[in-house]
């Protein structure tokens, strides 16, 4: 490889592999190159507990993913990508053996808060049905990457999504809307009363009703590997098992983008201290589960659902996360929980199933949620462990060894809290550059931030073309 790349992408997760289609469907020459033996950075399947089953050890559901603006300008289904809907996209279960849901009708997910609650859900999501794709092309763009297309829609979203959702979850009366939608804003692990975490836990909502939260047939290796595949096709490489410290590592191009985390970005290209007020956030202790059957859900709804929030209620959730904000791990977790295998069968044996739960903990923690963790379990399926044929547990440091990108554990990439929710890796219009001209990021340290969209990449590859027409 002697002659001058126009790109080179160092890291091979779907935010990168999306950078590198980017450009290369614009008839840029790219090549990635990726530390680990396989592509998929957050997105992987693999092996974790016994043999035939096959876990994802990070991201499994996908909200915004099957509907992402730029994977949906993909033909990635030819290369493999099936994506799976389960009969619920989330259930969140109460002690008292009910359960509300996010269903894809929005009925349905009213009618599971009780009367007092059901219209003031169906106004609050009213403004934005139907209007999934301008909506979340807009959103996903900010700081704008292009003009708005649907302005006044925008507006009403933040209007509604920027407050605390704290503030959200006043027009509710009753706890199972209001927790519901705690648990919804604590996917992003920060505590609720932050700034715009009302949109993070609408846009989760509005996913749902828009289409679904599916998982990717065969595990996230799926999304990973169709990206891949599709990249080759259009005459762009990828390099696995190969290591890069320094930037004259790599081969010479006109752009090098990074899918890595600032301060990894910052020690590779000699950029000094340039991201020295970069936050990141606190981590989870995740584990996989092999089991012997599907998990006993005391509530039906669970049973169906692909995920399953355990809280329960938002007083449990909202002290839950602040502890972890001030470097506490709870003893009464909340957990976000998958059941991969209840649509996917190829993940487990026949009759077995794949599960994972994992709980919010302080950054670099080194202790062992299991037994906290399972105790929630057994709060709302009694008999769980019972069902336990293997576990395999990563806290922060096991994370942060397997994915370099998840200083001390942070799943996020940076934490996702504050101004630095909405404006990461640095309070810019042009937050995929660089200090140097030739140097992008474009990692979920950028905006629109975490989650298996690739907006990031799409984003950032914007920015480098800009570049490369102007050179």
């Amino acid at each position: 490889m002697t002659s001058m790349l126009d790109a080179v992408v160092v890291g091979a997760g779907p935010n990168g592999l999306t950078a590198a289609v980017e450009l290369a469907r614009r008839g840029f020459s790219v090549a990635v190159f990726e530390a680990a033996d396989t592509v998929g950075g957050g997105a992987r399947t693999e092996e974790l507990t016994l043999p035939g089953f096959r876990h994802d050890p990070c991201s499994a559901v996908h909200p915004l993913g099957m509907g992402s603006p730029v994977f949906g300008t993909m033909p990635l289904g030819r290369y493999g990508l099936e994506w799976l809907h389960p009969e619920l996209p989330m259930a969140h279960p109460f002690d008292d053996g009910t359960a509300a849901v996010l269903s894809r009708s929005v009925a349905e997910t009213a009618a599971s808060f009780g009367p007092r609650d059901a219209g003031a859900y169906r106004r609050l999501v009213a403004p934005f049905l139907g209007k999934w794709d301008t909506l979340a092309r807009d959103f996903m763009s900010l700081p704008l990457t292009a003009l708005p297309r649907d302005p006044v829609t925008l507006a009403r979203f933040g209007l509604a999504g920027l407050p605390p959702s704290t503030w959200l979850a006043r027009r509710f009366h009753d706890e199972k809307a209001r927790a519901l939608f705690a648990g919804l804003v604590g996917h992003v692990i920060a505590p609720l009363n932050g700034l715009a975490t009302g949109a993070v836990g609408l846009i989760f909502a509005l996913a749902a009703h828009a289409g679904g939260w599916p998982l990717p047939r065969g595990g996230s290796q799926s999304i990973s590997d169709a990206l891949a595949e599709y990249l080759r096709d259009l005459g762009g490489s990828v390099h696995t098992g190969y290591e890069v410290k320094r930037l004259d590592e790599l081969p010479p191009a006109r752009a090098y983008v990074f899918d890595t985390s600032p301060t990894a970005l910052a020690r590779i290209a000699g950029l000094g201290r340039v991201y020295d007020g970069y936050r990141y956030g606190a981590s989870v202790f995740k584990i996989d589960y092999a089991l012997d059957g599907p998990v006993p859900w005391t509530a039906e709804d669970p049973r169906r659902a692909g995920t399953v929030q355990i809280g329960p209620t938002s007083g449990e959730i909202g002290t839950a996360l602040r502890l972890v904000a001030a470097g506490h791990p709870p003893a009464t977790p909340f957990l976000i929980t998958a059941q991969p295998s209840l649509v996917d069968p190829s993940r487990a044996p026949e009759g077995k199933h794949v599960f994972w739960a994992y709980g919010h903990v302080p950054s670099g923690w080194q202790g062992d949620l299991t037994d906290a963790v399972e105790r929630q379990l057994e709060r709302f399926a009694p008999g769980f462990r019972d069902r336990v044929l293997a576990r395999a547990t990563a806290g922060p440091p096991e994370l942060a060894a397997r994915n370099p990108n998840y200083v001390g554990g942070d799943i996020a990439c940076g934490a996702a809290s504050g101004l630095q929710l909405l404006l990461r890796p640095k309070i810019s219009l042009s937050p995929y550059t660089t200090p140097h001209p030739a140097v992008f990021i474009c990692s979920s340290a950028t905006p629109p931030g975490p989650g298996v969209h690739g907006m990031s990449g799409h984003n950032a590859a914007k920015a480098v073309w800009r570049r490369l027409r102007e050179v």
